[in-house]
């Protein structure tokens, strides 16, 4: 592939297996990606990206499009193709006054954070600091802050994009309103979005951690985290339960709640009753920065680990529900992998299905199962264990997912993160990407592939 055209109109870096930067520029955070692109465009800005798409489309070209690299499934890479690496583009601009943000798509939450919180400011984001903003927003963004504060795309006010022409166009409520819509949940289908405007809210310090029980306790920790959760909580508090290891592998089932309200001895009064379950191991509750919560949990989940993930929200956990985790988590195969149950509920469930392309909006469960090692050798066994623990949880299943969740071997649950949104995303997807050029993902069809 000759990559000289491109040259002549790029600013950036373009990296061939022959480049000095070639090897660190195609590692992503799975460790089991191991692809070779031809080249890696690496951007500096709109004008290189818009560069890059004119290229592919006038070569046949179908890119990969590469944020923060943070997605499982491993769609930032692309075997023999052209990558488009966003991550050298980082500016952010903070308009206190406004309570806006606009920052370029590079970069990754732990670099977005400090920057609005500087101003006593934030807006929804991930669980783990090194994720790419673009990704997680474009998918819906679940997070901390989304009982007070919804979704992260529910907090995105405008979006410059890359369409698959090459050209460059804005998104908003007044441009492009069918593309604002599909933005928000719909994913990188619709070409490359080189910046986004996020609303911010207030928040300089909340009560956030871990309360460790050993996992044997798991059933009763369990029961008592499904009681609570169910029983009507505050926007501001979000409680997760995870089965995982302490860092010297100690297997344990995990509360995590993290309250984000202005009044802390609410927020005290009502983490409470977690913090007086029990016997736990270790009580890690304090109060924290926003930005050492974004990190909480980081440790967990390092670059360069062999992944595998399983996710679906359930309605409810009945007993046999929590019986079927419990046995599961007591037969991990690899003491780095984690059995998650993210609560949604308070703002993020308040906005109607069709008012964004992301739909789920019950209030329900978000069972995440995040397959974690370290040995190629044992990508079999730990791969069964996600699949089979996964498929043990159908018959609670809500028939619902989060996109960004979904593994590269699971294209056919694409319509499961949209529901009744996906016929509309797929009119949308052909009057923007008629040719599917940005398929290198988890993929909508346009409108005349998906009547075929």
């Amino acid at each position: 592939m000759d990559f000289t055209a491109l040259r002549s109109d790029f600013s950036g870096e373009i990296l061939t297996p022959q480049s000095a930067g070639y090897e660190a520029a195609r590692k992503i955070w799975n460790g089991m990606i191991d692809r070779r692109p031809a080249a890696i465009a690496r951007c500096t800005g709109p004008e290189d990206v818009a560069a890059a798409v004119r290229f592919a489309a006038d070569r046949d070209i179908y890119p990969a499009i590469r944020g923060g690299g943070h997605n499982v499934a491993g769609l930032a890479m692309v075997e023999d193709g052209l990558v488009i690496d966003l991550s050298p583009m980082k500016s952010i601009a903070v308009d206190a006054a406004k309570l806006t943000a606009t920052a370029q798509t590079g970069l990754t939450w732990g670099e977005f954070d400090p920057a609005t919180q500087a101003h006593g400011l934030a807006t929804t984001g991930g669980l783990v600091s090194t994720t790419g903003i673009a990704g997680l927003t474009l998918g819906g963004g679940i997070g901390w802050l989304m009982g007070r504060c919804g979704l992260v795309c529910d907090n995105t006010l405008a979006y410059e994009i890359v369409i698959a022409s090459g050209e460059r166009i804005r998104a908003s409520a007044d441009e492009h309103p069918d593309l604002f819509w599909a933005l928000k949940g719909g994913g990188g289908n619709f070409g490359v979005v080189t910046s986004i405007t996020y609303r911010l809210h207030p928040l300089i310090s909340m009560i956030a951690g871990l309360i460790l029980h050993p996992l044997d306790r798991a059933r009763e920790v369990l029961s008592f985290y499904r009681d609570f959760v169910q029983s009507g909580l505050p926007d501001e508090l979000i409680v997760y339960a995870a089965a995982m290891s302490t860092p010297d592998g100690m297997p344990v089932i995990a509360m995590l709640p993290a309250w984000s309200g202005s009044d802390l001895a609410a927020g005290e009064r009502a983490i409470a009753p977690l913090r007086n379950f029990g016997a736990p191991i270790a009580d890690l509750v304090t109060v924290m920065p926003y930005v050492a919560l974004q990190q909480m949990i980081d440790g967990g989940v390092p670059h360069g680990l062999r992944s595998y993930w399983k996710s679906g929200f359930v309605r409810e956990l009945p007993d046999a529900a929590i019986d079927t985790f419990v046995d599961f988590a007591q037969q991990r195969t690899s003491r780095h992998s984690i059995a998650i149950l993210e609560h949604m509920h308070g703002a993020a469930t308040r906005v109607a299905p069709e008012a964004t392309a992301f739909s789920m909006r019950s209030e329900g469960l978000d069972l995440v199962l995040i397959g974690l090692w370290s040995d190629p050798a044992e990508d079999a066994r730990h791969t069964a264990w996600t699949r089979s623990f996964f498929a043990a949880m159908n018959p609670w299943s809500m028939g619902a997912v989060y996109v960004n969740a979904l593994d590269d071997d699971e294209a056919s649950r694409v319509p499961q993160a949209y529901g009744r949104n996906y016929t509309r995303l797929s009119g949308i997807k052909g009057r923007y990407d008629s040719e599917n050029r940005f398929r290198r993902n988890h993929n909508i069809a346009p409108v005349k592939q998906a009547m075929a």
